[in-house]
Protein backbone atom coordinates (compact mmCIF):
# COMPACT_ATOMS: atom_id res chain seq x y z
CA UNK A 1 0.00 0.00 0.00
CA UNK A 2 0.86 3.64 -0.15
CA UNK A 3 3.01 5.10 2.62
CA UNK A 4 1.27 7.07 5.35
CA UNK A 5 1.36 10.88 5.34
CA UNK A 6 3.71 10.74 8.34
CA UNK A 7 6.02 8.32 6.51
CA UNK A 8 6.11 10.57 3.44
CA UNK A 9 7.00 13.57 5.58
CA UNK A 10 9.79 11.50 7.13
CA UNK A 11 11.03 10.39 3.72
CA UNK A 12 11.06 13.95 2.45
CA UNK A 13 12.76 15.25 5.59
CA UNK A 14 16.22 14.94 4.09
CA UNK A 15 17.34 17.48 1.48
CA UNK A 16 18.94 14.86 -0.84
CA UNK A 17 15.71 12.82 -0.89
CA UNK A 18 13.65 15.92 -1.69
CA UNK A 19 16.03 16.81 -4.51
CA UNK A 20 15.83 13.26 -5.88
CA UNK A 21 12.02 13.27 -5.84
CA UNK A 22 11.94 16.72 -7.46
CA UNK A 23 14.30 15.54 -10.20
CA UNK A 24 12.11 12.51 -10.86
CA UNK A 25 8.94 14.60 -10.93
CA UNK A 26 10.64 16.79 -13.53
CA UNK A 27 11.36 13.76 -15.71
CA UNK A 28 14.72 12.29 -14.64
CA UNK A 29 14.45 8.49 -14.48
CA UNK A 30 17.96 7.05 -14.28
CA UNK A 31 20.52 7.33 -11.50
CA UNK A 32 22.78 9.48 -13.70
CA UNK A 33 19.96 11.78 -14.85
CA UNK A 34 18.58 12.11 -11.31
CA UNK A 35 22.05 12.85 -9.88
CA UNK A 36 22.68 15.50 -12.53
CA UNK A 37 19.28 17.17 -12.14
CA UNK A 38 19.48 17.08 -8.33
CA UNK A 39 23.10 18.25 -8.17
CA UNK A 40 24.09 15.21 -6.12
CA UNK A 41 26.83 12.61 -6.42
CA UNK A 42 25.93 9.11 -7.63
CA UNK A 43 26.52 7.81 -4.10
CA UNK A 44 24.19 10.41 -2.55
CA UNK A 45 21.58 9.70 -5.20
CA UNK A 46 21.74 5.91 -4.76
CA UNK A 47 21.48 6.25 -0.99
CA UNK A 48 18.46 8.57 -1.27
CA UNK A 49 16.82 6.29 -3.85
CA UNK A 50 17.32 3.24 -1.63
CA UNK A 51 15.55 4.97 1.22
CA UNK A 52 12.74 6.22 -1.04
CA UNK A 53 12.21 2.75 -2.56
CA UNK A 54 12.20 1.12 0.90
CA UNK A 55 9.64 3.72 2.01
CA UNK A 56 7.31 2.99 -0.91
CA UNK A 57 7.55 6.41 -2.53
CA UNK A 58 9.74 5.37 -5.47
CA UNK A 59 9.84 2.22 -7.61
CA UNK A 60 11.79 0.67 -10.44
CA UNK A 61 9.62 -0.71 -13.18
CA UNK A 62 10.30 -3.82 -15.26
CA UNK A 63 12.50 -1.83 -17.67
CA UNK A 64 14.67 -0.50 -14.84
CA UNK A 65 13.19 2.99 -15.06
CA UNK A 66 13.11 4.75 -11.69
CA UNK A 67 9.99 6.74 -10.94
CA UNK A 68 7.82 8.12 -8.17
CA UNK A 69 5.06 5.57 -7.54
CA UNK A 70 2.18 6.72 -9.77
CA UNK A 71 -0.60 8.38 -7.77
CA UNK A 72 1.23 8.08 -4.44
CA UNK A 73 1.02 11.79 -3.62
CA UNK A 74 -2.71 11.89 -4.41
CA UNK A 75 -3.36 8.86 -2.16
CA UNK A 76 -1.26 10.33 0.64
CA UNK A 77 -2.91 13.75 0.30
CA UNK A 78 -6.38 12.18 0.57
CA UNK A 79 -5.26 10.20 3.63
CA UNK A 80 -3.81 13.35 5.21
CA UNK A 81 -7.01 15.28 4.61
CA UNK A 82 -8.92 12.66 6.60
CA UNK A 83 -6.58 13.03 9.54
CA UNK A 84 -8.06 15.64 11.77
CA UNK A 85 -6.03 16.39 14.79
CA UNK A 86 -7.63 18.62 17.34
CA UNK A 87 -6.14 22.06 17.77
CA UNK A 88 -5.02 22.50 21.33
CA UNK A 89 -4.66 25.91 22.98
CA UNK A 90 -0.95 25.41 23.69
CA UNK A 91 -0.33 25.01 19.94
CA UNK A 92 -1.89 28.44 19.43
CA UNK A 93 0.37 30.02 22.04
CA UNK A 94 -2.05 30.10 24.98
CA UNK A 95 -0.38 30.65 28.34
CA UNK A 96 -1.04 28.46 31.37
CA UNK A 97 -3.77 30.77 32.68
CA UNK A 98 -5.51 30.84 29.30
CA UNK A 99 -5.35 27.12 28.52
CA UNK A 100 -8.10 25.97 30.90
CA UNK A 101 -10.61 28.50 29.66
CA UNK A 102 -9.69 27.88 26.05
CA UNK A 103 -10.11 24.11 26.34
CA UNK A 104 -13.64 24.53 27.68
CA UNK A 105 -14.73 26.96 24.99
CA UNK A 106 -12.83 25.75 21.93
CA UNK A 107 -13.89 23.41 19.15
CA UNK A 108 -11.50 20.86 17.61
CA UNK A 109 -10.68 23.27 14.80
CA UNK A 110 -9.54 26.01 17.20
CA UNK A 111 -12.63 28.21 17.06
CA UNK A 112 -14.69 29.41 20.01
CA UNK A 113 -17.97 27.54 20.56
CA UNK A 114 -19.39 30.72 22.06
CA UNK A 115 -18.26 33.85 23.84
CA UNK A 116 -18.58 33.12 27.57
CA UNK A 117 -21.24 35.23 29.27
CA UNK A 118 -19.49 35.09 32.64
CA UNK A 119 -16.72 37.66 32.86
CA UNK A 120 -14.39 35.34 34.81
CA UNK A 121 -14.54 32.79 31.98
CA UNK A 122 -14.34 35.42 29.25
CA UNK A 123 -11.25 37.30 30.52
CA UNK A 124 -8.65 34.54 29.85
CA UNK A 125 -10.08 34.12 26.34
CA UNK A 126 -9.92 37.87 25.70
CA UNK A 127 -6.35 37.85 27.04
CA UNK A 128 -5.50 35.11 24.54
CA UNK A 129 -7.17 37.02 21.69
CA UNK A 130 -5.33 40.22 22.66
CA UNK A 131 -2.12 38.24 22.16
CA UNK A 132 -2.97 38.04 18.45
CA UNK A 133 -2.22 41.77 18.22
CA UNK A 134 1.32 43.12 18.23
CA UNK A 135 2.04 45.90 20.72
CA UNK A 136 2.72 49.21 19.01
CA UNK A 137 0.87 48.31 15.80
CA UNK A 138 -2.31 50.15 14.76
CA UNK A 139 -4.94 47.94 13.12
CA UNK A 140 -7.88 48.91 10.95
CA UNK A 141 -11.26 47.56 11.99
CA UNK A 142 -11.20 45.28 8.94
CA UNK A 143 -7.88 43.78 9.98
CA UNK A 144 -9.13 43.31 13.56
CA UNK A 145 -12.17 41.50 12.15
CA UNK A 146 -9.95 39.20 10.08
CA UNK A 147 -7.85 38.28 13.11
CA UNK A 148 -10.83 37.76 15.42
CA UNK A 149 -12.81 36.00 12.68
CA UNK A 150 -10.35 33.12 12.85
CA UNK A 151 -11.79 32.36 16.29
CA UNK A 152 -15.48 33.37 16.18
CA UNK A 153 -17.95 34.81 13.68
CA UNK A 154 -19.21 37.55 16.02
CA UNK A 155 -16.23 39.84 15.61
CA UNK A 156 -18.20 42.90 16.72
CA UNK A 157 -18.89 41.33 20.12
CA UNK A 158 -15.26 40.28 20.51
CA UNK A 159 -14.03 43.77 19.57
CA UNK A 160 -16.44 45.34 22.05
CA UNK A 161 -15.33 42.99 24.86
CA UNK A 162 -11.65 43.57 24.08
CA UNK A 163 -12.14 47.34 24.24
CA UNK A 164 -14.42 47.25 27.30
CA UNK A 165 -11.91 45.12 29.22
CA UNK A 166 -8.96 47.36 28.19
CA UNK A 167 -7.18 44.77 26.04
CA UNK A 168 -7.54 47.00 22.96
CA UNK A 169 -8.08 50.73 22.56
CA UNK A 170 -10.14 52.20 19.75
CA UNK A 171 -10.21 55.58 18.08
CA UNK A 172 -11.68 56.60 14.71
CA UNK A 173 -12.06 53.01 13.50
CA UNK A 174 -8.50 52.02 14.43
CA UNK A 175 -7.40 49.68 17.19
CA UNK A 176 -4.18 48.97 19.07
CA UNK A 177 -3.25 46.66 21.89
CA UNK A 178 -3.34 48.26 25.31
CA UNK A 179 -3.37 45.35 27.73
CA UNK A 180 -3.18 41.63 28.27
CA UNK A 181 -0.38 39.21 28.94
CA UNK A 182 2.88 40.16 27.30
CA UNK A 183 5.39 37.35 26.88
CA UNK A 184 9.00 38.42 26.97
CA UNK A 185 11.99 36.58 25.64
CA UNK A 186 14.40 35.41 28.36
CA UNK A 187 17.75 37.15 28.17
Amino acid sequence: GAPTPRAVLGLLGGQPRRLVVAAMLLGANTVDAIAMAAGLTDTETKKALERLVDGGLVERDETGTIRVVPGVFEVVARAASRLRSAVIPEDLGATGDQVGAMRNWMTEDGRLKAIPAQRAKRIPILDFLAGRFEPGIVYSEGRVNLILGEFHRDTAALRRHLVDEDFLERRDGFYWRSGGTFLTDPE
